[in-house]
Formats: structure tokens, C-alpha cells, sequence
């Protein structure tokens, strides 16, 4: 590869000059191998995050970061390989309901999951409740997983997407995380390092979601689709609204829970939500992987899959395979152990019009089930049950909500918490629809990639 100077590139990016993909190829392999000072990647991301990126230059980030490391073969497995990819939000446990599900009409699902940070939770802190389930397997274990069960939920391996690691990392450090083109390299690179022939992203909006102005998510998701299909991956986009917790249960054991309720079959009321993005995300997976012919007869076979037990199936046998015992969920209450238990009340009659539901993922976090930096601790037991969500009418003193939590104090902080989310209302709310109608796809997405101001 052709040598170059990185403070050439942080002027060429400065001065709204594009770089090359040869160049930032460069850049991206001097940054993960740690041969570029910190001082200048800096300098670089300052520059991206002010001047953004050209379409050629965040494909070839993309595509530099993706082969920055290993990568994962889903050709061996004989199988149209397909993942979904949420911007995170407060009880976002669609993964646990859609890999099944997908599995259990012959795809191949390699997810590929993050930890609990700030107001959001982690898929791999809430499998880690199941007592045994080991979420950092090799990349042939994981296959190994996925030929027996159709699908695979685990960490982030040390050796994929390493530039990624380094990037985020300074990122974070230098006030450049909410770049759109810096974010959708890095949530892209990760996703197409896995592989992947389809991929359907969950782009939430909202008081919830890390971006949330709806035109600001929605730039982010064109970008995304226009980055996975450029790369040969099938991309669509679909508009979540997270403006209030999703499903009934937030926290991590307590979401496998519900979200093994729905795999049963069953369909309590305050997880209505929870099953119409899930089937809805299936449903595209089924129809970007040719097994239903449009995503309305996907979302058809989705709810057939659950209530049949063939998605259940697929989850237990996953479960095991990465080494815990499924029989757990034949009572997951009796499972459920929290150091404190508490109820949380309305504070007045009326509606309860709507939340802040930032400030109810931090009322979970504060339970003990999420961390405020990397490597802290998370409690499997701890977080909120939802006894009432927006639009349910209430009495002042009713139990609107129950809190689990590591001790006395982490009940006390999210309660103040959840006192402050959570608004009434004398008259019934307009509750919108919590998925937006228009999915951004391959035909679209040119439509959406002007930066909203």
C-alpha cells in the first residue's frame, strides 16, 4: 500500500478536499494498528464530524473498517444469512423474538450484539441473566451455533472490526460521536463484517432514541441503506418510535421473560408493541431472504411461527447451545430474584399522556440494570415492570408500575426518576403509530441523504 502522511489527509479533510479510498484505507489500518498518534485521528475526526463525508469516502470508511480485522464466512453455512441491527432504546428485546423466528424458516441469523451504556440496555448483559449462556464464542463456534439452531446471539470479537474499536473510542473522547457518517460507519462496518447478504435496520425516533428528531434519524437510515446496499447487502430501513418504553418490562432477565411469554404464543396487552415491531422486522428478514413473498405475508408467517412453538424451539435450543439450561423458562418467574422490590404509584387520576422515556431508561439504569461506563457491573434482576403505559387511564395511588432493584437506594433514585418521566392528562392522548409507514429502502434512500439542518 502506498505510504502516506496523515497530516496530508486531516488538511485534504479540513479543506473539503475528498480523499481517496486508497487513502483512507491508510488511514483506517494506521489508526487500528495504533501507528497513527492519537492527536492526529483526532484531528481527522474533528474534520469528518465538521465537513462530513461524501458518499465515496464513508463507503470506503465503511469498507476499510469492515476488513480492518477478521471477518465472519456465512458462505459455508449454505444459508441466506440475514441480521437486524435496533439504534437502541428502553426495552428493546426484539432480537430474542426475531432470530428465532427467522431461524425457524431455514435463514441464517449471525447477530452480533452490544453491552448496556447510558439510558439504553444491552442484549448481551440481558443473556448473560440466563445463568451460563456464554456470549464471547469464536467466530467458529459461532458458526458451529448457527448450522445447529439457525441462529446466534454473541459479543463482539476481539479481532472484528478493531478500527472500529480505536475510532469509537476517540469518538467518544473528542466530542465527534454524533457525526451521521462517522455513526453509520460504524454501526455498518460492524454488520457487513458478519457477512451478511440482508440486513434490516430498526432506526428509532423519539424522546427515547439517541437521535430524536425524526428527519435526523431518518438522514441516519438513508445513509445506512445506501452504505449496505453500495457494499452488496440487501438493506432496508424501517422508523421506530421510542417514545415509550418498548413492551412492559425493561431491565434483563425480566425482558427475556416477556419476551419468552410472546415466544409461547401468548399476548398480554402491554406487549402489543413489543410483537408489532418484532414480527414487523421478521417480516421484512423473511421477505429479504425469499421466504415469504412480500413483507405483509412475512409478518403473517412471523405470528404463525409463534404461536406454533417452532420460533420457541429455535430460542431453547440457542440457549443451550451456548451453554445454559432452558429450562429456566418454563418459569421464569420462579427465576426472578430481585435484591428489592417496590411499587411505584400514580401521582394523580387522569390519562398518562406520555414519557420521557430518556429519563425512564435512566430510572432502569439506576435500579442497577444498566451501567454509566464501559465494565461496570450490570444487576440480572433489577429493572421496571409497566402496569400502565400512554393512553391507559388511571387513579391517583394506582399501581402504575413495579421496581426491581439492587438495594433500598437504587429504588429511591429511580423512582424520582420515573416521577419526573412520566405526565398526565385529563383528556384521552393521541397516541401515535409506533411504526412509521414509509420503510427506507434501495428505491428511496437517494430521496432522504440531504442533511436535515
Amino acid at each position: 500500500m502506498t505510504a502516506f502522511h496523515a497530516i496530508d489527509l486531516i488538511l485534504k479533510k479540513r479543506d473539503r478536499i475528498e480523499l481517496s479510498a486508497e487513502e483512507i484505507q491508510w488511514f483506517v489500518q494506521g489508526a487500528a494498528s495504533e501507528t497513527i498518534p492519537p492527536e492526529q485521528i483526532s484531528a481527522w475526526l474533528m474534520a469528518a464530524w465538521l465537513n462530513g463525508l461524501t458518499p465515496g469516502e464513508r463507503n470506503a470508511l465503511t469498507q476499510a473498517m469492515r476488513f480492518s480485522g477478521e471477518t465472519f464466512d456465512t458462505a459455508p453455512l449454505g444459508r441466506f444469512a440475514i441480521d437486524k441491527h435496533s439504534t437502541g432504546g428502553v426495552g428493546d428485546k426484539t432480537s430474542f423474538l426475531i432470530a428465532p423466528i427467522c431461524a425457524s424458516f431455514g435463514l441464517a441469523v449471525p447477530m452480533i450484539s452490544g453491552r448496556a451504556l447510558g439510558h439504553t440496555g444491552g442484549t448481551l448483559d440481558k443473556l448473560e441473566s440466563i445463568p451460563g449462556y456464554n456470549t464471547q464464542l469464536s467466530l467458529a463456534e459461532f458458526a458451529s451455533v448457527i448450522e445447529r439452531c439457525g441462529c446466534s446471539i454473541i459479543g463482539q470479537t476481539d479481532n472484528l472490526d478493531p478500527a472500529d474499536r480505536v475510532l469509537y473510542a476517540m469518538r467518544d473522547r473528542t466530542g465527534t460521536v454524533e457525526s451521521p457518517h462517522l455513526i453509520c460507519a460504524s454501526i455498518m462496518s460492524k454488520k457487513l463484517a458478519a457477512g451478511l447478504n440482508g440486513l434490516v435496520l430498526d432506526v428509532k425516533f423519539g424522546s427515547g432514541a439517541f437521535l430524536q428528531d425524526f428527519d435526523k434519524a431518518r438522514y441516519l437510515a438513508a445513509l445506512m441503506v445506501e452504505t449496505g446496499e453500495a457494499a452488496g447487502t440487501r438493506t432496508v430501513a424501517l422508523m421506530t418510535a421510542m417514545d415509550q418504553p418498548l413492551g412492559r418490562m425493561a431491565g434483563n432477565w425480566i425482558e427475556l421473560w416477556e419476551s419468552v411469554e410472546l415466544l409461547e404464543g401468548k399476548q398480554p396487552p402491554h406487549s402489543a408493541d413489543l410483537l408489532e415491531i418484532s414480527c414487523t422486522l421478521a417480516g421484512w428478514m423473511l421477505f429479504i431472504g425469499s421466504k415469504a413473498a412480500s413483507p405483509n405475508e412475512g409478518i403473517a408467517f412471523a405470528l404463525q411461527s409463534l404461536r406454533n412453538g417452532k420460533a420457541l424451539d429455535h430460542f431453547l435450543r440457542m440457549v443451550e447451545a451456548h451453554g445454559a439450561d432452558p429450562s429456566l423458562f418454563a418459569n421464569p418467574a420462579a427465576f426472578h430474584k430481585p435484591a428489592c422490590k417496590r411499587t411505584f404509584n400514580a401521582t394523580k387520576s387522569g390519562y398518562i399522556a406520555s414519557m420521557d422515556t430518556r429519563l425512564v431508561g435512566w430510572a432502569v439504569q439506576r435500579t442497577g440494570a444498566g451501567r454509566e461506563r464501559a465494565g461496570e457491573p450490570v444487576d440480572a434482576h433489577a429493572g421496571i415492570k409497566f402496569l400502565a403505559k400512554p393512553g391507559d387511564k388511571v387513579t391517583a395511588a394506582q399501581p402504575i408500575a413495579t421496581l426491581y432493584g439492587s438495594s433500598p437506594a437504587h429504588l429511591d433514585e429511580a423512582a424520582a426518576l420515573l416521577t419526573k418521566a412520566i405526565h398526565y392528562s385529563d383528556a384521552a392522548p393521541t397516541i401515535a403509530p409506533r411504526i412509521h409507514s414509509v420503510p427506507i429502502t434501495a428505491q428511496n434512500a437517494v430521496s432522504y441523504t440531504k442533511e436535515p439542518a
